[in-house]
């Protein structure tokens, strides 16, 4: 038997601490079913694959303060100096770099008629060679990459080419297949030529940020400052910035090389709130699960001293060592379910109110359930050990007059 009712009849003669203790968990259980929600939410995002051999690709940026300068020659010299340097797999410019947080985003029609004209969602746009996709060790799985001859410089040229993200191709085009289509741009066209496994953006947090497109412009000839890619065995990295440095200097020394950073290292930096979040929510959750362990632990400890002469008796009427410590087990039980329901009530009103100030999704009733169970779980090693401290009373110390 439980005795269900002597329990209840005595936390209702001492309220105080264990409606404290209910509200606690109460309060306990919705923090932590949202809070694991949102880091389960950062730690999915900080998982997902870029489409990118990120530790084979080194980025950097080059300043030209030679006013004199042919920007177009010098970045083809520039492009041909990198892909000759030792170890290196192969090199492009880019107009912008992925997971850098910083670039560029269009949208296509698909047709000249206004009226009629369905739009893309946005993409992040990127410009680039025939070595560009190379560089990025993106997979391509449709269609064909660029050839040198459809190489543009400009961005008003004419025989615009295109490759597509798989995930733009199916929110746009679903089950058919995008090979041959001919966008617009303005009064431009773009002809899509290849389908890419994934290739993500520069904005980790956008809604489209597996939607990307990459355009046969090699437009680093446009400006005296632009990044480049290269790519290379992770064993080889480190000393590239070295060679790079004194390959282009020797080449050209007035000019500034800076922001040597693999894409390792960007995708890092650019996750690193998600990480804090994430790290400061787990840190939440954990100091949360421990005061309330703590809290119950406090209120059987209470309990035992004033309960003394009471065990005592309930010992020498022939209660038993398990008796004793199931009754704490039952008393800490009920607490916790009562204030896992409410709180798990509220853990999903909360959710709601998340979601609609922050554009987060809706929590799942799940994370609520999984909270109550860790709840209980972590209660119940919190309360184990004084219930046996309790059960180990014996009748006659139990009972003598103080």
């Amino acid at each position: 038997m439980l005795h269900i009712k002597p329990i209840l009849s005595s936390l209702m003669r001492s309220k105080s601490a264990p409606v404290l203790l209910l509200l606690q968990i109460i309060l306990s259980v919705a923090i932590v079913a949202n809070a694991s929600f949102i880091i389960n939410e950062r730690l999915s995002l900080m998982q997902r694959e870029s489409g990118y051999l990120e530790e084979q690709i080194l980025t950097f940026s080059v300043y030209n303060f030679d006013p004199a300068i042919d920007n177009i020659k010098q970045n083809e010299v520039d492009q041909l100096i990198l892909r000759a340097l030792p170890n290196v797999i192969d090199a492009s410019y880019s107009n912008m770099l992925p997971l850098s947080g910083s670039g560029w985003m269009d949208r296509w029609v698909d047709s000249p008629n206004e009226d009629t004209a369905k739009s893309t969602p946005g993409f992040a746009f990127y410009l680039g060679n025939e070595h560009l996709l190379n560089v990025m060790g993106a997979k391509l799985i449709a269609g064909r990459n660029f050839s040198a001859d459809e190489i543009n410089t400009n961005l008003d040229d004419s025989g615009m080419l295109a490759l597509v993200s798989q995930p733009l191709a199916k929110a746009f085009w679903g089950d058919e297949s995008p090979l041959g289509k001919t966008m617009y741009a303005g009064d431009q066209t773009v002809t899509i030529i290849g389908v890419v496994d994934k290739l993500q953006g520069a904005w980790v947090d956008h809604e489209n940020f597996e939607y990307s497109v990459i355009q046969n412009i090699d437009f680093g000839g446009s400006s005296s400052n632009k990044s480049y890619m290269v790519r290379a065995l992770p064993e080889h990295i480190p000393a590239l910035e070295e060679a790079i440095r004194k390959a282009l200097n020797t080449e050209n020394p007035n000019r500034v090389l800076d922001n040597f950073q693999t894409l390792t290292e960007l995708r890092s930096l650019t996750y690193s709130n998600h990480r804090l979040m994430a790290t400061v929510l787990s840190i939440m959750v954990v100091l949360l699960l421990l005061i309330t362990a703590l809290g119950l632990t406090g209120m059987v400890m209470f309990n035992i001293q004033r309960r003394t002469k009471q065990i005592g008796t309930r010992r020498a009427l022939g209660a038993n060592k398990r008796d004793i410590i199931q009754y704490f087990m039952v008393e800490n039980y009920l607490i916790c379910i009562v204030g896992g329901v409410i709180g798990g009530m509220l853990a999903l009103v909360l959710g709601q109110q998340l979601m609609s100030l922050y554009s987060l999704p809706m929590v799942p009733v799940i994370y609520p359930i999984i909270s109550v169970i860790g709840l209980l779980v972590v209660t119940t090693f919190a309360v184990i050990v004084p219930a046996a401290k309790a059960a180990n009373i014996s009748p006659a110390m139990a009972t003598r007059s103080v």
